[in-house]
């Protein structure tokens, strides 16, 4: 029989993505039975991110800093904006190693089913961006999916009256794909064959 911290650890590990009460169990069970050298460090470092990691206050990546170090990163090209779904896809785009831009995080697609509209997306500090300057392209790099095209349609529609020039991503993403789950390669692929959109 379970205990009720035990049964708490199952309930919370199988809200994780990919994770049903099935694969909780055998996750609690194996950090329990490696304590010492999983779970308590587990623990630890679950402890200092919720504690230190913030969203960046310019592309809302997540990291320890504000700015993130990509924005920090003078470096990088801030001619090039990315702009991304959601932080899973800009780590996405950063595992595979080719951009070497700035990102902006919107924080979801257009979908009039689920009720989200312009005003619930960080659109108006996208715009904000590329009017500040020193933008000239701005890749459009959401998932291949009728919400994603739908707000890559109207990113391309409102970024119209900026000198910028709007790209997306081409070849290697499937339709109906979303950029977590694709490949380095796919993804490297994708970047460097982008075009105009339009």
């Amino acid at each position: 029989m379970s205990t009720s911290e035990i049964d708490q650890l199952v309930k919370l590990l199988s809200r994780l993505p990919g994770l049903g009460a099935r694969s909780a169990r055998r996750a609690t069970l194996h950090l329990i039975q490696n304590r010492e050298t999983l779970l308590l460090p587990l623990s630890a470092a679950m402890t200092t991110a919720a504690e230190n990691v913030k969203t960046c206050s310019i592309c809302a990546n997540l990291d320890t800093t504000d700015p993130c170090g990509i924005c920090a990163d003078y470096e990088r090209n801030r001619e090039l904006l990315c702009v991304v779904q959601d932080v899973a896809d800009l780590w996405a785009l950063e595992r595979s190693g080719v951009f070497k831009g700035l990102y902006h995080v919107l924080g979801g697609t257009l979908s009039a089913l689920d009720g989200v509209g312009p005003e619930d997306l960080r659109i108006e500090s996208l715009l904000s961006r590329v009017q500040e300057g020193p933008v000239k392209e701005v890749v459009i790099a959401l998932s291949a999916t009728v919400e994603g095209q739908t707000t890559a349609h109207y990113l391309t529609d409102r970024l119209s009256d900026f000198d910028v020039e709007v790209t997306h991503l081409a070849h290697g993403v499937p339709v109906g794909g979303e950029l977590d789950y694709l490949d380095d390669g796919t993804l490297a692929t994708a970047l460097k064959s982008r075009r105009p959109l339009g």
